[in-house]
């Protein structure tokens, strides 16, 4: 091959820049109002995003970072293997991830594989993802129901303050899922209104955390669900560490409890929800 010839077919710089302009574009524009908006793309996120996509509910995750996966990539400690507990490595198989039984019962898997595979499997049922986004603020309907996000990008919290002065724009969906780990963005939002208390996470205890995780999962607002470590945080749960079992059937667990709202909102028998913990 020489150096005239063509390899690829020929497109200019302008028409590179329009196809990025206009397909987002057209994408934000049609997910500015969805059924569910994650906060969050880790894995409890990606797996609840990915279940609700499979029941052909539309789904929306928002994520800081320029990645997505969270902690989900490196494991514990820098050291990039992740730990499950059974019965979680059955979402492993379903995601087609292998792994090893290191000790009964407890397996082990690659960080960086599982954390492929779990964004591929989300993507491919639909779901779609805006990162370099942060979390600002919650809407509110006059009913007091959560619905929506305020949203930023994330690189404007870095700006110095003279010119940080940006304002963010409002998103809108039936469900806000907050997914956003330890920080616990929106339900901490509601604590700093008075509105929810939220003491933060306990120090680690596996044995307990990943049970409670999974058990506490659910609204804790009219509109706000906790899932993942977020729900830790609402709690006052014991931390888990570098193991990922709650994590993953968190998010199932999750989607199942939205699209029962979801249905019976529809049907117009839905109950009003009432705040768990104020």
């Amino acid at each position: 091959m020489t150096a005239t010839d063509r390899l690829f077919s020929p497109s200019s710089e302008k028409d590179i820049t329009r196809a990025i302009l206009g397909e987002f574009s057209k994408e934000l524009d049609s997910y500015v109002e969805s059924d569910v908006t994650i906060i969050g793309a880790g894995p409890s996120g990606l797996c609840c995003g990915r279940a609700l996509a499979q029941k052909g509910i539309k789904v929306l995750i928002v994520e800081r970072n320029n990645y997505c996966g969270g902690g989900f990539w490196i494991g514990g400690f820098l050291m990039n293997k992740l730990t499950i507990r059974a019965p979680a490595q059955k979402m492993l198989d379903e995601l087609g991830v292998p792994y090893r039984e290191n000790s009964p019962d407890l397996f082990v898997a690659d960080g960086p594989h599982a954390c492929a595979k779990l964004i591929g499997a989300a993507c491919d049922e639909g779901v779609k993802i805006l990162n370099m986004t942060s979390f600002d603020d919650l809407v509110i309907a006059q009913d007091g129901r959560v619905n929506g996000a305020v949203i930023n990008w994330s690189p404007v919290k870095d700006l110095p303050r003279q010119i940080s002065c940006v304002d963010p724009v409002a998103i809108e969906c039936k469900v806000l899922v907050d997914a956003s780990g330890h920080d616990a963005v929106a339900a901490s939002r509601l604590k700093e209104l008075g509105m929810l208390d939220v003491p933060g996470c306990g120090p680690m205890a596996v044995g307990r955390s990943e049970d409670a995780v999974v058990a506490k999962t659910g609204f804790v607002y009219p509109g706000l669900m906790v899932i993942g470590m977020a729900v830790s945080s609402t709690y006052g749960l014991p931390r888990m560490g570098p193991t990922f079992g709650s994590m993953l059937l968190s998010g199932v667990r999750a989607a199942e409890l939205i699209a029962e709202d979801l249905s019976s909102s529809e049907s117009g028998k839905s109950e009003e929800k009432t705040p768990a913990r104020v």
